[in-house]
């Protein structure tokens, strides 16, 4: 389904595929790229689907408008691997980039904005980098699947209620075990969020996971941390897939690609 979406890159960008200590990445290169700085992207796909290529052209376009270089990270998926071995995968990414650039934006959609938030915890937590900003985009935070939009949103187009609990089980394994009380599995569950990245967070209306993006940035507020929501009405989660074909898709890429770039500028 991801190739019908699918688009050209922009005129300029150039890429390149290797691996990071054994993990695929593709890394982007705008014409006029920012020197030192690096948006590290981790794609969505409930840690089941999705790859290099599902989000090829969106790495691309964002690399473009924020004239900034991106590396996409091709990370293990379950169920052949579950929980830890994404984030792992993610960690050993961040690592490399931290060594490489002064400013690094964390930035993901779906189960990737929870991968990001988690690195954006962990590289506080060992004072490795220097994280700029975190653009997360309708991600999943830990909350648990019941009440609020999980009930209003339960069968939603695109995601269900049925859906993350599926997503999550085959990530983390069957309720109960201990990866389900790992703050990096599911960031709602950190007791102390000061000192993170200032954070740009994205919700669909539409959409199941709505109230973790709300608490997310809420619980980052609280802690004085700047978090921006931008909760996109009439919306569902995954729209940015649409977003060459739909008015609000593109108004709301636009704003994304606008908080990546002005986080990579040293703004946001």
């Amino acid at each position: 389904m991801c190739a019908h979406f699918l688009k050209p890159y922009p005129e300029g960008v150039s890429t390149k595929d290797f691996d990071v200590s054994g993990v695929p990445v593709r890394h982007y290169t705008p014409s006029t790229p920012l020197a030192g700085t690096l948006v590290v992207y981790a794609h969505g796909g409930g840690f089941v689907v999705g790859g290099l290529e599902s989000h090829d052209d969106v790495c691309a376009e964002i690399a473009d408008f924020a004239g900034c270089e991106v590396l996409a990270i091709d990370y293990r998926m379950a169920p052949e691997h579950v929980f830890p071995a994404a984030v792992d995968d993610c960690w050993t990414v961040y690592k490399w980039a931290a060594e490489r650039a002064d400013r690094i934006v964390l930035a993901g959609d779906s189960a990737g904005a929870k991968l990001s938030a988690a690195i954006a915890i962990k590289a506080r937590d060992e004072g490795l980098g220097h994280v700029a900003g975190q653009v997360l985009i309708y991600g999943a935070y830990g909350g648990e699947a019941k009440g609020g939009s999980y009930d209003t949103m339960a069968n939603a187009p695109g995601l269900t209620t049925e859906d993350v609990k599926f997503y999550s089980e085959i990530y983390f394994g069957k309720w109960p075990n201990s990866n389900w009380d790992n703050k990096l599995a599911r960031p709602l569950l950190e007791t102390d969020f000061s000192r993170l990245a200032p954070a740009f967070i994205v919700a669909a209306e539409l959409d199941p996971l709505l109230d973790d993006s709300v608490r997310y940035a809420e619980v980052l507020n609280a802690a004085g941390v700047r978090a921006e929501l931008r909760t996109e009405p009439d919306l569902i989660h995954g729209y940015i897939r649409a977003r060459h074909m739909s008015e609000p898709a593109a108004e709301s890429f636009i704003a994304i690609c606008q908080a990546v770039k002005g986080f990579c500028h040293g703004g946001g």
